[in-house]
């Protein structure tokens, strides 16, 4: 039996990291700080997997101090802040402090990886890349901050599998618990303010992405991103692609993919045609070169590429068209959980829309997303908790168009569509600008009560 392990959180990411160190051969301790029916039989599960499981055990060194024999090393959720008071101490006491990513990067040893991230565009990018390489017959299971955990698939792959890729989302909460991992292929899509409750600021958000595509052996980079753009003499071995012409791309930079027209093109001429790919807006085009740029490392033809991406569903909650209901045609955006993310649906779609906003709050600069409210939609329906702040804001923009507010999204949509169809508009897109803990447990589960509020939505005469 290898070095005690003490796993933090029974949620996926926790449970993943505790099967995977136990058929590892560790000695693995589960804790987590609540405690219901629920969780008990999930623990009595693990049990029968030889995992110790102790419910109702806060994040404090005393829960530590607890266990016999005593932790080397301690795997914690992505929720929890990797600077956590309780971590440090035990940092201070020469016990290792890790995130799930870092045990799965150690159990798939010897497996390619695909590393994505950014701000917004990760999920399609990540989802788009998988399709690609496996419409090519290749064996490139999605993982990460998308479908299963990447533990859940280093377990899978104890048996013998041996994907010739894996394609992994990463939040900055997952690499910067994660300081060995090393893709063969990273991927940098956007930067913008997030997450600034935690990180604190921009320039240390900015660091932890930077930290993962620092240790990639090809990285590529987003042309069209302001931030990147303004620190592309930081990355001299980049390679890098641009929905516009090649000279659009900054100084110095390499080229990879670049457009012309609706052609997609590299160094050796013509890739294949971006009109393949049936997703709205100028983002999706860069979504798209940053794919096939990864596409073409792994050895995918362009005719590969293109013949994929007409059979690309898209992402689920991203500008996601649930349905057209009587003439309206409705959009569900739920992962858009900041101002910046909301404001590219915003761009992608033809006006005029009514937007269904809300949920908790994030900090950033709204300016813009707000100037794109004004020129696109003719209402906009509040919900949730930033109900009050979302409405100071409208206000003292000088939005011209109707503001409503509702507690509930089941009160919000019969309302947006009534507005839609009062004001003639042609689309009702829920793009909250809001993380969506106020009232779900994640933005997917807001996006499914949204899918199933306007399949329900009942035909008037």
């Amino acid at each position: 039996m290898q070095e005690p392990v003490v796993v933090v959180g029974l949620g996926r990411s926790g449970t993943g990291a505790a099967r995977l160190l136990n058929a590892r051969g560790h000695n693995v301790t589960l804790i987590d700080s609540n405690k219901n029916s629920e969780l008990q039989r999930q623990a009595d599960l693990l049990a029968q997997e030889g995992i110790q499981v102790e419910l109702g055990q806060p994040l404090a060194l005393a829960s530590f101090e607890a266990l016999v024999p005593p932790p080397s090393r301690v795997v914690i959720s992505p929720g929890i802040p990797f600077d956590h008071p309780v971590l440090n101490q035990l940092r201070d006491r020469g016990i290792e402090v890790v995130g799930e990513m870092q045990v799965a990067w150690e159990g798939l040893a010897g497996v390619p990886w695909i590393g994505i991230t950014g701000t917004n565009g990760k999920t399609t990018v990540t989802s788009l890349v998988g399709h690609l390489l496996q419409q090519a017959g290749l064996d490139a299971p999605v993982c990460g901050n998308i479908g299963s955990s990447a533990a859940e698939l280093a377990l899978a792959c104890q048996n013998g599998r041996q994907p010739d890729w894996v394609v992994v989302e990463l939040s900055s909460f997952q690499i910067e618990a994660a300081p060995a991992l090393a893709p063969r292929i990273g991927v940098w899509t956007t930067l913008t303010p997030d997450h600034l409750d935690r990180h604190g600021t921009v320039e240390h958000y900015r660091s932890i992405k930077a930290d993962l595509l620092r240790y990639c052996g090809l990285q590529i980079l987003n042309g069209d991103d302001p931030d990147l753009r303004a620190h592309a003499d930081t990355w001299p071995e980049a390679g890098w692609v641009t929905a516009g012409p090649r000279e659009a791309l900054p100084a110095g930079a390499r080229p990879l993919l670049w457009m012309e027209g609706d052609q997609v093109l590299g160094p050796d001429g013509p890739l294949l045609d971006a009109r393949a790919l049936a997703m709205p807006g100028a983002h999706n085009r860069q979504n798209l070169l940053l794919a096939a740029a990864v596409a073409q490392a792994a050895g995918v033809s362009g005719a590969q590429m293109e013949a994929a991406c007409r059979s690309f569903p898209g992402v689920a909650h991203r500008l996601e068209r649930i349905r057209v209901h009587q003439g309206v045609s409705y959009y569900n955006d739920s992962k858009a959980t900041n101002y910046d993310a909301s404001l590219v649906a915003l761009q992608a779609l033809e006006g005029p829309l009514v937007l269904l906003a809300g949920g908790r709050a994030k900090r950033g600069e709204p300016a813009t997303w707000l100037q794109a409210l004004g020129e696109k939609a003719v209402a906009v329906v509040l919900f949730g908790e930033a109900m009050p702040t979302f409405n100071e804001l409208l206000g003292a923009s000088g939005y011209p168009g109707r503001i409503e507010q509702q507690e509930h999204l089941d009160q919000a949509l019969p309302l947006a569509q009534a507005l839609a169809e009062e004001l003639g508009a042609s689309s009702v897109l829920l793009s909250p600008a809001c993380a969506s803990f106020d009232q779900y447990r994640d933005f997917e589960v807001r996006g499914e009560h949204f899918r199933q509020l306007v399949q329900a939505l009942p035909s008037k005469p």
